[in-house]
C-alpha cells in the first residue's frame, strides 16, 4: 500500500503512531486514543493498517502489552527534523510535513544543523526507558572518543540541539551536541537514581534574570519596545543549565560594569549576582567569576 493513497486524517494518525514508536520505543493503543480522541476500535484499526503498511517494523511485547520498534525499523513516512524536534519539545503535532501552502509569505534565516533521525531516536528511546547509551562522540577539544552517558533531556540553544546527560566517566551532568554523536547503542539495565534528571541540580535550579537596555544605548526605549519590557525591565526565568545559552544567544552583556560594546549588545543583565554557582554562565558574554567575586566583596 502506498501511504499517499491513505486518507489524510488516517495518514496523520499513522504518522503519529510511527513516530511515537520510533522515538519513544513503545506504542500503546491508548496513545492514539488520547492524541486523536478516537475510540479503542478505531485505534486498533490504525495499528492494523500500519502493520499492513510495514509488517516488520513493530513487534508486540507481551510482558509490557505494547508494540516496540524492531532493530531493523525503517520509517514509512518522511519526517521533517524541525517538526519532530518541536513535537519532542512541546508535545503537540504529529511530525509529518504535509507541505501545505502558506497563508502569507514568511521566511527565516534557516537552520543549518539537522540531527540524524536515527541517532535522535536512539537517544530519545534511551531517555524514555531510563537507560544508558554507548556513544561515539566528536568533541572540539579532544576529538573522537567513546562515551557512556545517560541521556535525561533535550535542549535547544537556538542554533543547535544538545543532549543533557550524565557522563559516567566524569561522574557529572554535561551537555552533548546532538549532531556530534556519530553512533549510539542502548545499554543494558536501568540507570541509577543519581544519573537521572531528578538528580541534576543545575537543571532543577531556576534562575531569575533581570534584563534591561544596555546603559550605553542612546535611545533605550527602542530596545524596551523590541522586547516588550515592563517599566524598562525584561524578567526572565530559565534553568541554570540553560542560562548561559540564553544569554549568549541574545548577546546580553553580563559584565557587572556593562563594558561590552552596546552596538552588538543591546541588552545588559543588571543582576549579575544571580549567576553565582551557575555552571553554564561560562558561556555568558562578558561574565567572569573573578568579576563576580569582586562584586561580592
Amino acid at each position: 500500500m502506498d501511504p499517499t493513497e491513505i486518507p489524510q486524517t488516517q495518514r496523520e494518525r499513522l504518522a503519529f503512531l510511527e513516530m511515537r514508536a520510533y522515538f519513544t520505543g513503545e506504542l500503546r493503543r491508548a496513545d492514539i486514543e488520547t492524541r486523536f480522541g478516537v475510540k479503542p476500535a478505531a485505534a486498533s484499526r490504525d495499528i492494523s493498517a500500519y502493520r499492513h503498511l510495514s509488517p516488520k517494523n513493530l513487534q508486540y511485547d507481551v510482558a509490557s502489552r505494547c508494540y516496540r520498534p524492531v532493530k531493523s525499523f525503517a520509517p514509512v513516512f518522511e519526517f521533517s527534523t524541525e517538526r519532530v524536534l518541536t513535537w519532542l519539545m512541546q508535545g503537540f503535532g504529529d511530525g509529518l510535513d504535509l507541505k501545505q501552502r502558506r497563508i502569507t509569505p514568511c521566511e527565516g534565516p534557516g537552520n543549518l544543523v539537522r540531527p540524524s533521525m536515527g541517532i535522535l531516536s536512539e537517544v530519545t528511546r534511551a531517555m524514555c526507558a531510563q537507560r544508558s547509551l554507548r556513544v561515539s562522540y566528536i568533541s572540539l577539544s579532544s576529538g573522537a572518543s567513546s562515551r557512556e552517558i545517560v541521556p535525561v533531556a533535550l535542549a535547544d540553544n537556538g542554533q543547535r540541539w544538545h543532549v543533557r546527560a550524565y557522563d559516567r566517566a566524569r561522574q557529572r551532568f554535561s551537555d552533548f551536541v546532538l549532531t556530534r554523536i556519530t553512533s549510539a547503542k542502548v545499554g543494558p539495565g536501568k540507570a541509577e537514581e543519581s544519573e537521572l534528571l531528578s538528580a541534576d541540580e543545575q537543571w532543577a535550579r531556576i534562575v531569575e534574570l533581570e534584563v534591561v537596555p544596555h546603559p550605553a544605548i542612546r535611545w533605550p526605549d527602542a530596545v524596551a519596545a523590541d522586547y516588550s519590557m515592563d517599566n524598562g525591565v525584561l524578567q526572565l526565568r530559565t534553568r541554570a543549565a540553560l542560562a548561559g545559552y540564553l544569554l549568549r544567544r541574545w548577546s546580553i552583556d553580563c559584565s557587572p560594569d556593562h563594558r561590552l560594546n552596546s552596538a552588538s549588545h543591546h541588552l545588559w543583565l543588571r543582576n549579575t549576582m544571580t549567576l553565582y554557582g551557575v555552571e553554564s554562565a561560562a558561556l555568558a558574554p562578558g561574565f567572569t567569576n573573578e568579576n563576580l567575586e569582586r562584586e561580592k566583596e
